[in-house]
C-alpha cells in the first residue's frame, strides 16, 4: 500500500476538495479580483467583506444561531481562550469562581490554569467512568460567586457526547454563563443553539474537511455578553479579535459547513456502520476493552485497551495505518489526562490507542484495518 490508511479524523481531517475548490480564487493574483483586505472601503474590500459574510451566515445556518452571533478566530484554541478568558476578566467583578472537567481540551485547561494564577479559583469536575460528568457533581459544585461553567460537548480522545442541554438549564436556571466547546462536535451530530441555553460555543474548520488555522466562536449577543478582547490591534470583529481576516480560510470553513449541513446525516450512518464492523472484529480479538460510554459517543470514534500490549509498539508495527495513541496536543512523554480521569491506570493506558473514522473512510480500509489489528496484536502476544 502507497500510503498508510488513514484512521485519524479527531485529530484532523482531509479537506474536501469542493472546499478547496471554493478555496482558491481568494489565493490569486491582482487579476482574480480576490485578494483585498475585508476592512478596506474600495471596491477589493467590499468583495472580499461579502465573501466572508457570506461565509459566516453558512456557520450560522448550520448550528441556527444569528449571523451577528459568529466571530472568526484562528481556531478552536484561540476561540476557546477568548471565550474563558475574555468572559472571567471582563465579569472577575461579580465572580471568581470557574466550573469545568478534567477531561477537557488542553487549550480549556491551560486557560484555566492562567486564570488560577491570575487569581480565579476553579473547580475541575471528575467524570465517571464512562466519561460522563453527574449532573448532580455539578450542582453540587455551583458556589454564589459562579461565573462560568465551561463543559466541552464531545471529546476529543474517548468521544462521548456530554448533556449540554441540561447543563445549559442548570447554568441558565443560576445566571451563570455556559461555553460549550464543539469542535468534535460541529458537522457530525445536530446542534440547533435556538433549543440550548448555551452563551459561548467553539468551532473548528479543520475537524470537519475544511482548512486548518480557522476557527469561531458563537457569542450569545441577545444577552448583552461582553467578553475582553485577548488581542490587541485594530477593530476586527467589532473589537472581539484584532487581525486582517483569512479569507481563504474563512471560505473555505464557510463552504466545509455549507457541505455538514447538506451531507452530515448520511455521512454519519455510513461512518456508524463502518465503526460497528470494526469493532466487532477488534471486540472479537478478546482482552479488548472500550474507553468511554458506548451508547453516548460519536459515531467515529473507537477508543480501546488492549490488554497486554504496549501502544508504541502497537503503532510501530502497523506502519500500514496511521492512528493515535491520544489527543495530538498531548506532549509524548505525557500520559492521557483524559483517561487518568476516568480511572484509568497508567499501565493500561500503555496499552490504549484511538482510532477515528471519517468520511473518506472505505468499507475496504476498515477490513483490512480490521485483519491487521488481528495479525499484529496475535503475533505481538506470542512474544
Amino acid at each position: 500500500m502507497l500510503y498508510p490508511i488513514y484512521l485519524d479524523y479527531m485529530s484532523t481531517t482531509p479537506v474536501d476538495k469542493r472546499v478547496l475548490k471554493e478555496m482558491i480564487p481568494y489565493l490569486g493574483g491582482i487579476k482574480s479580483k480576490n485578494f483585498g483586505n475585508a476592512s478596506s472601503k474600495h471596491y477589493y474590500g467590499y468583495r472580499i467583506n461579502t465573501a466572508i459574510e457570506i461565509a459566516r451566515a453558512k456557520v450560522a445556518r448550520l448550528v441556527n444561531c444569528d449571523i451577528n452571533n459568529i466571530v472568526w478566530t484562528s481556531g478552536a484554541t484561540e476561540a476557546n481562550n477568548l471565550a474563558i478568558k475574555g468572559i472571567s476578566l471582563f465579569y472577575a467583578h461579580q465572580g471568581k469562581h470557574i466550573i469545568t472537567s478534567k477531561i477537557e481540551h488542553k487549550s480549556v485547561l491551560e486557560s484555566c490554569k492562567y486564570l488560577e494564577n491570575n487569581g480565579f479559583e476553579v473547580t475541575y469536575l471528575s467524570p465517571e467512568k464512562d466519561g460522563l460528568i453527574d449532573i448532580n457533581k455539578l450542582n453540587n459544585a455551583l458556589k454564589q460567586d459562579t461565573i462560568l461553567i465551561s463543559i466541552m460537548h464531545v471529546n476529543n480522545e474517548i468521544g462521548v457526547i456530554q448533556n449540554i442541554s441540561e447543563i445549559g438549564q442548570i447554568a441558565h436556571s443560576k445566571g451563570i454563563l455556559f461555553h460549550v466547546d464543539a469542535a468534535q462536535s460541529l458537522g457530525k451530530i445536530p446542534i440547533n443553539l435556538q433549543d440550548l441555553h448555551i452563551d459561548l460555543m467553539t468551532f473548528s474548520g479543520h475537524k470537519i474537511y475544511g482548512p486548518k488555522g480557522i476557527g469561531a466562536l458563537y457569542i450569545r449577543k441577545e444577552s448583552n455578553l461582553h467578553l475582553l478582547s485577548q488581542m490587541n490591534g485594530g477593530f476586527q470583529e467589532n473589537g472581539l479579535r484584532a487581525g486582517t481576516l483569512a479569507t481563504h480560510q474563512i471560505v473555505g470553513m464557510g463552504a466545509a459547513c455549507q457541505i455538514a449541513m447538506q451531507e452530515m446525516e448520511e455521512d454519519e450512518k455510513k461512518i456508524l456502520a463502518l465503526s460497528k464492523k470494526l469493532w466487532k472484529i477488534i471486540n472479537d480479538i478478546g482482552d479488548i476493552q472500550i474507553n468511554g460510554s458506548l451508547s453516548k459517543r460519536i459515531s467515529g470514534n473507537i477508543n480501546i485497551i488492549i490488554k497486554g500490549i504496549n501502544n508504541e509498539v502497537l503503532l510501530s508495527s502497523l506502519y500500514d495505518i496511521a492512528i493515535s495513541k491520544m489527543s495530538s496536543c498531548i506532549l509524548n512523554n505525557e500520559s492521557s489526562h483524559v483517561l487518568k480521569a476516568i480511572g484509568i491506570s497508567d499501565n493500561l493506558i500503555e496499552n490504549s490507542i484511538r482510532i477515528s473514522i471519517g468520511k473518506f473512510t472505505t468499507k475496504h480500509e476498515i477490513m483490512f484495518v480490521g485483519k491487521r489489528l488481528k495479525e499484529v496484536i496475535f503475533a505481538l502476544r506470542k512474544t
